[in-house]
């Protein structure tokens, strides 16, 4: 019930933040202080977790928070990517990643609950999920990515399902023209959005669960992650290619919480000991990246092309 609770008030403030800024476009402190609020109610709730039930608990959330947030960060270049080829303007962004923040937490508790349920029933699941985040960070490291995302095949499949229109429409997602009821491209990549988190919540989900199986923290730490995705694109977009080592960070972490669940049944690895390496490869992989990038100017790398519908 308390899952439940977190989830409705989280969309409850997600739904008032949409409302608000309706027809105001992010100024230039808002996304930063909509992420501190985030961030400081997800610190406020590892408080509240000490009080009731104690450090271990506590200590997990954080762990788990601190996974799932540095994984829908690297997410958010994602989101660059797909409003860069979807020519999508910037004060209509805050409108498609408001709703598709709604939709990921809807998304994100569904899968948690099945994966839970799994979890529960069938134990060497957490096997299984060892051994695909191992796999997957180090496909991460060895594979060059170059990081684009290719939307031109869905949009043709959508296309001749869902008729299009040729405008945006001023933010709306659905249009009346002629009588006929229309999407806009807005709408599709609102989906794309949408698509992009469930692929992501396949290595994020699996991810939680080798912290804990606890169905509080797993559920909660996804929340507050998801929560702040929204604010946090506008604060990073102009940083994104300086975080050039953020993947490989990710990809060490991936790689050592699915060893982590790997050798639990033989050697199980303390919680705070996943939180202290967690921190300390964020940390390492940030300032190493903006070492790096230091004389680099904002956007210098940023190659999209419009997607076209046609």
């Amino acid at each position: 019930m308390l899952v439940i609770a977190v989830a409705v008030v989280a969309i409850g403030f997600l739904g008032l933040d949409l409302i608000l800024s309706r027809n105001h476009p992010d100024k230039a402190g808002s996304p930063l202080l909509w992420s501190g609020i985030w961030i400081g109610c997800a610190l406020a709730f590892a408080v509240a977790l000490l009080a009731w039930r104690g450090q271990e608990t506590a200590v997990q959330f954080v762990t788990g928070y601190l996974i799932e947030f540095s994984l829908s960060v690297d997410n958010l270049f994602v989101f660059l990517l797909l409003f860069s080829q979807f020519a999508v303007p910037a004060h209509l962004q805050h409108r498609v990643l408001s709703w598709g923040v709604l939709g990921a937490v809807i998304m994100r508790i569904v899968m948690i609950a099945a994966g839970g349920a799994l979890v529960e029933h069938f134990h060497w699941i957490l096997w299984l999920f060892g051994a695909f985040l191992a796999v997957t960070g180090l496909k991460m490291l060895l594979v060059r990515d170059k990081g684009s995302v290719n939307v031109r095949p869905p949009l043709r499949w959508l296309s001749r399902y869902l008729p299009v229109s040729d405008t945006a429409h001023d933010g709306r997602f659905l249009v009346r023209i002629d009588g006929r009821r229309m999407v806009t491209p807005l709408f599709i990549a609102l989906l794309s959005v949408e698509a992009a988190d469930v692929m992501f919540a396949v290595d994020s989900i699996p991810a939680i669960f080798a912290v804990t199986t606890d169905p509080l923290v797993v559920a909660t730490s996804n929340i507050f992650a998801i929560l702040g995705l929204r604010s946090m694109y506008f604060v990073l977009a102009g940083f994104a290619e300086r975080l050039r080592y953020l993947k490989h960070g990710l990809a060490v972490i991936l790689l050592f919480i699915g060893a982590r669940m790997l050798v639990a049944d033989l050697y199980p690895v303390p919680v705070t000991v996943a939180l202290g390496v967690t921190v300390g490869i964020l940390s390492l992989a940030v300032i190493a990246s903006l070492i790096r990038t230091r004389d680099k100017k904002p956007g210098s790398d940023r190659h999209c092309d419009s997607a076209s519908f046609n």
